[in-house]
């Protein structure tokens, strides 16, 4: 079983289950999803990230006891991943470095669209020169402005944008954008590719899975 953490408290099963959903219905791979507590708003800053790493850390731990043999922390920063990596005997893989080394595979001009004030570290470092530019969404401030008419006719703008400004594929520095499947709406719409970030950390993820199972 793969254990999937979301740093956005999901009151709602559907929406809790929605990137595990994701990658278990295009890389066939068990998952189990849980969201840590008290973070209803997700992590958008700073201070939110640091008041969910010791939830993280926790929920990784309960996991890997409940017998789930690799962890994702399904976030654009990484939170925890490297904390999580030093508490568990499991491979932790976060949803930032697995989008932005997808993205670096392709070897194009990237734009990055996120929630927070800037790209989130680990993705900058691994994209560096690739980024052309990153998009916040005007008005969208944390996951759930992303679940809004208003949210997602913002996000479009800020995709358009970034095509116009050259890139040749754009990249979610949000897993809120997975969740609301705007991979979808930006390739229809603007008929570029996408490298959606949940689609990447299951990939990176199915693929490890796969070899621990059958080496096991």
């Amino acid at each position: 079983m793969i254990g999937l953490i979301r740093v956005f408290t999901a009151k709602d099963n559907e929406v809790l289950q929605a990137h595990g959903n994701m990658i278990q219905e295009q890389f066939e791979v068990p998952v189990m999803s849980r969201s840590i507590p008290d973070q209803p708003l997700g992590i958008y800053d700073d201070a939110s990230e640091e008041a969910a790493l010791p939830k993280i850390v926790e929920l990784g731990i309960q996991m890997e006891q409940e017998g789930c043999r690799l962890l994702i922390v399904s976030c654009a920063a990484d939170p925890g991943v490297r904390e999580l990596r030093s508490r568990v005997s499991i491979p932790v893989i976060g949803a930032g470095s697995s989008a932005a080394l997808v993205a670096l595979s392709l070897g194009e001009p990237v734009g990055l669209m996120g929630i927070t004030e800037g790209i989130p570290p680990v993705m900058k470092v691994l994209l560096d020169e690739l980024i052309v530019g990153y998009s916040r969404p005007e008005g969208v401030t944390n996951t759930t402005d992303l679940m809004t008419e208003a949210g997602r006719q913002k996000a479009l703008e800020g995709a358009r944008s970034l095509v116009e400004k050259g890139a040749k594929a754009i990249v979610f520095a949000c897993t809120g954008f997975s969740t609301i499947h705007f991979a979808d709406v930006i390739r229809k719409e603007l008929q570029v590719p996408v490298v959606d970030i949940v689609e990447a950390e299951g990939l990176m993820a199915a693929n490890y899975y796969k070899q621990i199972i059958s080496a096991s």
